[in-house]
């Protein structure tokens, strides 16, 4: 008997794959940090969004808003001293500043000039430090914490002097 086509029997194999995903490991991404750093410089704050850390972006905006502000407010008072200065110098006796003498809106002027200048630097170290943070964290965030980590006290005498040592040890495997 000759078996027809038909009588053959097509079996299917459904396959089930499972994976633990409390075990697994993110991949390793050595650029990450470096990603982070140049977002962080275009624009600060995108940094440590890459990174998730959302809460330290009002800080940095606070941080360089506030330099800002104060550098406009100096600017404006360096001007305003330097006006009334120059108006001085022209022979004008009708300035904002009556009763101040000459040296002491000079000593004004230098003052608000350097607070000016303190200003902006403070500014850009609030710019710099985003940047820093950026690529600090995003490296932290890639790092391999071991759960086997002890810390303990020790106590020896050091058998010259007679006298004892304290120290504390913390020993960590690497898996």
């Amino acid at each position: 008997m000759a078996q027809s086509s038909d009588s053959l029997k097509v079996q299917e194999e459904k396959v089930l794959v499972v994976r633990d995903t409390l075990t697994q490991k993110d991949v390793y991404d050595p650029l990450a940090p470096s990603r982070a750093a140049f977002y962080s410089a275009v624009l600060p704050g995108l940094g440590q969004a890459y990174n998730k850390k959302y809460w330290k972006i009002p800080i940095i905006y606070a941080g360089m808003g506030t330099g800002i502000y104060f550098y406009l407010q100096n600017t404006d008072e360096y001007n305003r001293f330097r006006d009334a200065y120059k108006r001085r110098l022209a022979g004008y006796t009708d300035d904002e500043f009556q009763g101040v003498s000459t040296s002491r809106l000079i000593d004004a002027q230098k003052t608000a000039g350097r607070n000016r200048d303190v200003s902006i630097i403070v500014s850009l170290m609030f710019y710099m430090l985003n940047i820093v943070d950026a690529n600090v964290d995003a490296h932290l965030r890639q790092y391999n914490i071991s759960e086997d980590l002890s810390l303990q006290p020790s106590f020896e005498i050091d058998p010259t002097r007679v006298q004892p040592n304290y120290g504390l040890s913390l020993t960590f495997n690497l898996k």
